[in-house]
Protein backbone atom coordinates (compact mmCIF):
# COMPACT_ATOMS: atom_id res chain seq x y z
CA UNK A 1 0.00 0.00 0.00
CA UNK A 2 1.36 3.42 -0.93
CA UNK A 3 0.81 6.25 1.53
CA UNK A 4 0.60 9.75 0.08
CA UNK A 5 2.11 12.51 2.23
CA UNK A 6 0.20 15.78 1.94
CA UNK A 7 2.54 18.75 2.53
CA UNK A 8 1.48 21.41 5.03
CA UNK A 9 -1.64 19.44 5.95
CA UNK A 10 -2.30 17.83 9.36
CA UNK A 11 -2.06 14.07 8.91
CA UNK A 12 -4.80 11.66 9.95
CA UNK A 13 -4.13 8.49 11.82
CA UNK A 14 -5.79 5.13 11.05
CA UNK A 15 -8.84 6.13 13.09
CA UNK A 16 -9.35 9.49 11.39
CA UNK A 17 -7.83 11.60 14.18
CA UNK A 18 -5.58 14.51 13.35
CA UNK A 19 -1.92 13.99 14.24
CA UNK A 20 -1.02 17.07 16.28
CA UNK A 21 2.70 16.58 15.73
CA UNK A 22 5.51 16.12 18.24
CA UNK A 23 5.60 19.77 19.28
CA UNK A 24 2.06 19.58 20.68
CA UNK A 25 2.49 16.29 22.50
CA UNK A 26 3.37 16.19 26.17
CA UNK A 27 7.07 15.36 26.74
CA UNK A 28 7.77 12.15 28.61
CA UNK A 29 9.08 12.94 32.04
CA UNK A 30 10.37 10.52 34.72
CA UNK A 31 6.87 9.64 35.93
CA UNK A 32 5.55 9.04 32.40
CA UNK A 33 8.64 7.04 31.48
CA UNK A 34 8.21 4.83 34.54
CA UNK A 35 4.56 4.31 33.68
CA UNK A 36 5.50 3.40 30.13
CA UNK A 37 7.99 0.80 31.38
CA UNK A 38 5.40 -0.67 33.75
CA UNK A 39 2.84 -0.77 30.92
CA UNK A 40 5.31 -2.52 28.61
CA UNK A 41 6.08 -5.17 31.22
CA UNK A 42 2.41 -5.71 31.96
CA UNK A 43 1.55 -6.11 28.28
CA UNK A 44 4.17 -8.78 27.54
CA UNK A 45 2.45 -12.04 26.71
CA UNK A 46 3.05 -15.26 24.87
CA UNK A 47 -0.22 -15.04 22.95
CA UNK A 48 -2.62 -12.39 21.67
CA UNK A 49 -5.47 -14.92 21.69
CA UNK A 50 -7.60 -12.92 24.13
CA UNK A 51 -7.42 -9.72 22.08
CA UNK A 52 -10.50 -8.89 20.00
CA UNK A 53 -8.35 -7.87 17.01
CA UNK A 54 -7.76 -9.60 13.68
CA UNK A 55 -4.29 -8.03 13.38
CA UNK A 56 -3.33 -9.52 16.75
CA UNK A 57 -4.73 -12.91 15.68
CA UNK A 58 -2.55 -12.81 12.56
CA UNK A 59 0.54 -11.87 14.58
CA UNK A 60 -0.13 -14.84 16.84
CA UNK A 61 0.58 -17.04 13.81
CA UNK A 62 3.17 -15.12 11.77
CA UNK A 63 4.57 -12.57 14.21
CA UNK A 64 7.54 -14.57 15.47
CA UNK A 65 11.05 -13.90 14.13
CA UNK A 66 11.82 -15.75 10.88
CA UNK A 67 8.22 -16.80 10.21
CA UNK A 68 7.41 -14.29 7.48
CA UNK A 69 10.80 -14.85 5.86
CA UNK A 70 9.98 -18.56 5.66
CA UNK A 71 6.64 -17.66 4.07
CA UNK A 72 8.46 -15.27 1.70
CA UNK A 73 10.74 -18.06 0.54
CA UNK A 74 7.72 -20.29 0.01
CA UNK A 75 6.36 -17.66 -2.38
CA UNK A 76 9.70 -17.83 -4.19
CA UNK A 77 9.11 -21.55 -4.64
CA UNK A 78 11.23 -22.99 -1.80
CA UNK A 79 9.63 -26.14 -0.37
CA UNK A 80 12.25 -28.30 1.30
CA UNK A 81 13.75 -28.00 4.76
CA UNK A 82 17.39 -27.89 3.64
CA UNK A 83 16.62 -25.23 1.04
CA UNK A 84 14.89 -23.02 3.62
CA UNK A 85 17.80 -23.50 5.99
CA UNK A 86 20.48 -22.78 3.37
CA UNK A 87 18.80 -19.66 2.02
CA UNK A 88 17.92 -18.13 5.40
CA UNK A 89 20.89 -19.29 7.47
CA UNK A 90 18.45 -20.05 10.28
CA UNK A 91 19.28 -22.52 13.05
CA UNK A 92 17.80 -25.92 12.25
CA UNK A 93 15.97 -26.23 15.56
CA UNK A 94 14.35 -22.81 15.08
CA UNK A 95 13.36 -23.69 11.51
CA UNK A 96 11.86 -26.97 12.70
CA UNK A 97 9.77 -25.16 15.30
CA UNK A 98 8.58 -22.49 12.85
CA UNK A 99 7.63 -25.00 10.16
CA UNK A 100 5.77 -27.11 12.72
CA UNK A 101 3.74 -24.11 13.82
CA UNK A 102 3.01 -23.07 10.23
CA UNK A 103 1.74 -26.57 9.45
CA UNK A 104 -0.40 -26.63 12.60
CA UNK A 105 -1.81 -23.20 11.69
CA UNK A 106 -2.76 -24.41 8.21
CA UNK A 107 -0.33 -22.06 6.42
CA UNK A 108 1.76 -24.94 5.05
CA UNK A 109 0.84 -28.46 4.04
CA UNK A 110 3.52 -31.06 4.81
CA UNK A 111 3.79 -33.75 2.13
CA UNK A 112 6.25 -36.56 1.58
CA UNK A 113 8.30 -36.39 -1.62
CA UNK A 114 10.52 -39.40 -0.80
CA UNK A 115 9.87 -42.54 1.22
CA UNK A 116 13.35 -44.04 1.71
CA UNK A 117 14.65 -42.14 3.51
CA UNK A 118 11.46 -40.25 4.37
CA UNK A 119 11.66 -36.63 3.28
CA UNK A 120 9.00 -33.92 3.34
CA UNK A 121 8.36 -30.65 1.63
CA UNK A 122 6.21 -27.73 2.70
CA UNK A 123 3.64 -26.29 0.30
CA UNK A 124 1.53 -23.19 0.78
CA UNK A 125 -2.16 -23.80 1.39
CA UNK A 126 -4.85 -21.36 0.28
CA UNK A 127 -4.62 -19.87 3.76
CA UNK A 128 -0.88 -19.43 3.33
CA UNK A 129 -1.22 -17.98 -0.17
CA UNK A 130 -3.52 -15.32 1.30
CA UNK A 131 -0.44 -13.86 3.05
CA UNK A 132 0.83 -12.72 -0.35
CA UNK A 133 -0.50 -9.18 0.12
CA UNK A 134 1.19 -9.00 3.53
CA UNK A 135 4.55 -9.95 2.00
CA UNK A 136 4.09 -7.45 -0.84
CA UNK A 137 3.18 -4.69 1.62
CA UNK A 138 6.31 -5.38 3.68
CA UNK A 139 8.40 -5.39 0.50
CA UNK A 140 7.05 -1.98 -0.52
CA UNK A 141 7.77 -0.53 2.92
CA UNK A 142 11.29 -2.01 2.87
CA UNK A 143 11.91 -0.69 -0.66
CA UNK A 144 11.04 2.79 0.58
CA UNK A 145 12.57 2.86 4.03
CA UNK A 146 14.80 -0.20 4.50
CA UNK A 147 18.62 -0.09 4.24
CA UNK A 148 18.64 -3.14 1.93
CA UNK A 149 17.17 -0.96 -0.84
CA UNK A 150 19.53 2.01 -0.53
CA UNK A 151 21.14 1.11 -3.88
CA UNK A 152 17.92 -0.04 -5.51
CA UNK A 153 15.25 -2.66 -4.94
CA UNK A 154 16.73 -6.10 -4.20
CA UNK A 155 13.69 -7.75 -5.83
CA UNK A 156 11.00 -6.66 -8.27
CA UNK A 157 7.59 -8.08 -9.08
CA UNK A 158 6.78 -8.61 -12.76
CA UNK A 159 3.81 -9.86 -14.74
CA UNK A 160 4.05 -13.58 -15.46
CA UNK A 161 2.65 -13.17 -18.96
CA UNK A 162 4.77 -10.37 -20.41
CA UNK A 163 7.38 -9.60 -17.73
CA UNK A 164 6.54 -5.92 -17.28
CA UNK A 165 7.28 -4.45 -13.84
CA UNK A 166 4.29 -4.22 -11.50
CA UNK A 167 3.40 -1.43 -9.08
CA UNK A 168 1.06 -3.01 -6.49
CA UNK A 169 -1.58 -0.85 -4.83
CA UNK A 170 -4.25 -1.45 -2.20
CA UNK A 171 -7.68 -0.77 -3.68
CA UNK A 172 -11.32 -1.11 -2.70
CA UNK A 173 -12.83 -4.11 -4.52
CA UNK A 174 -16.20 -2.39 -4.93
CA UNK A 175 -15.15 1.01 -6.28
CA UNK A 176 -11.60 0.40 -7.48
CA UNK A 177 -10.45 3.42 -5.48
CA UNK A 178 -6.92 3.37 -4.11
CA UNK A 179 -6.91 3.14 -0.31
CA UNK A 180 -4.60 5.42 1.62
CA UNK A 181 -4.25 6.45 5.24
CA UNK A 182 -5.95 9.75 4.48
CA UNK A 183 -9.19 8.29 3.03
CA UNK A 184 -10.00 5.35 5.33
CA UNK A 185 -11.25 5.10 8.89
CA UNK A 186 -11.35 2.13 11.28
CA UNK A 187 -14.71 1.44 12.95
CA UNK A 188 -16.12 -1.40 15.05
CA UNK A 189 -17.01 -4.43 12.94
CA UNK A 190 -19.75 -7.05 13.39
CA UNK A 191 -17.42 -9.24 15.45
CA UNK A 192 -16.42 -6.50 17.89
CA UNK A 193 -16.99 -7.25 21.57
CA UNK A 194 -18.35 -4.53 23.84
CA UNK A 195 -14.89 -3.37 24.96
CA UNK A 196 -13.84 -2.92 21.34
CA UNK A 197 -17.05 -1.01 20.57
CA UNK A 198 -16.42 1.24 23.58
CA UNK A 199 -12.90 1.90 22.30
CA UNK A 200 -14.15 3.02 18.89
CA UNK A 201 -16.91 5.09 20.50
CA UNK A 202 -14.25 6.96 22.48
CA UNK A 203 -12.31 7.56 19.28
CA UNK A 204 -15.41 8.94 17.59
CA UNK A 205 -15.89 11.39 20.47
CA UNK A 206 -12.25 12.43 20.18
CA UNK A 207 -12.70 13.09 16.46
CA UNK A 208 -15.78 15.21 17.12
CA UNK A 209 -13.96 17.31 19.74
CA UNK A 210 -11.04 17.97 17.36
CA UNK A 211 -13.20 19.40 14.57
Amino acid sequence: MKLRVLPNEPQLDFFGNRDRGWSEKRPIGPVCAASARAYTLAMRRTSYEQMNCSIASALDVVGEPWTLLIVRDAFYGVRRFDDFQENLGIARNVLTARLKKLVEAGIFRKTAYRQRPLRHEYRLTDKGAALFTVIVGLKQWGDRFGPAAKNGKPMDLVDRADGHALDPALIDALTGRRLELTNVRAVAGPGAVQATRDFFDRLALTRSSQR
